[in-house]
């Protein structure tokens, strides 16, 4: 009995790498890409051939589109003072899925941990400060995780921004212990916004 040739093999393996899939889902999605190949495979070629030409990091958030500036930082509509700080891409886009946060984004690309060796340095605090000089900044939302190391972010970005003149606020209710945004519905991002606190 054989398997799938090579070239399947290492696409299979390729596809086995990314988040949420192990080796039988990849197998199950290379199987179904490869019957479907007009109407999935060669659409979904297309398309990740344009992303990977095109797709960059906002220079002034973080945020990932397709180019220097993201959309949200270029509206004039969201630069209303206020800056919600989050830990990865996924999470803001997690709060725009939700529509509730109107205002601009800072991602940080990590939370502090001593474990895994991040530092501050390893993090985008410094533009995060200079953010708040150059926009007017009134408020900073930290939209972090309530895990530990997120809680241990939320309170160092707290102790750097005394004395800036800025509301530092967090989410509320409805975000459990060890909760990701990431994995919350829209309502109860919804309802944590509306909730936030003094942090």
């Amino acid at each position: 009995m054989t398997g799938p040739d090579s070239d399947i093999e290492h696409l299979i393996a390729l596809m086995a790498r990314l988040p949420g899939l192990g080796p039988r889902s990849a197998r199950r999605a290379v199987l179904y890409m490869i019957k479907k190949r007009g109407q999935v495979m060669e659409p979904l070629q297309q398309a990740l051939s344009l992303v990977s030409a095109t797709a960059q990091e906002c220079v002034n958030c973080g945020n990932i589109g397709t180019s220097q500036t993201c959309q949200i930082c270029q509206s004039d509509k969201r630069g209303n003072g206020q800056i919600c700080v989050v830990e990865d891409v996924a999470d803001l886009w997690a709060m725009e899925r939700a529509s509730v946060f109107h205002g601009r984004y800072h991602v940080l690309g990590g939370v502090l941990s001593a474990l895994d060796n991040i530092g501050p340095e390893e993090l985008r605090l410094p533009l995060l400060v200079q953010r708040i000089r150059d926009e007017a900044v009134s408020e900073v939302i930290l939209a972090l995780g309530a895990t530990v190391d997120g809680q241990t972010t939320a309170h160092y970005i707290s102790d750097q921004l005394q004395g800036a003149g800025v509301s530092v606020t967090s989410l509320a209710q409805g975000v459990p212990i060890g909760g990701e945004l990431d994995y919350l519905d829209d309502g109860t991002i919804s309802a944590a916004l509306k909730a936030r606190k003094a942090f």
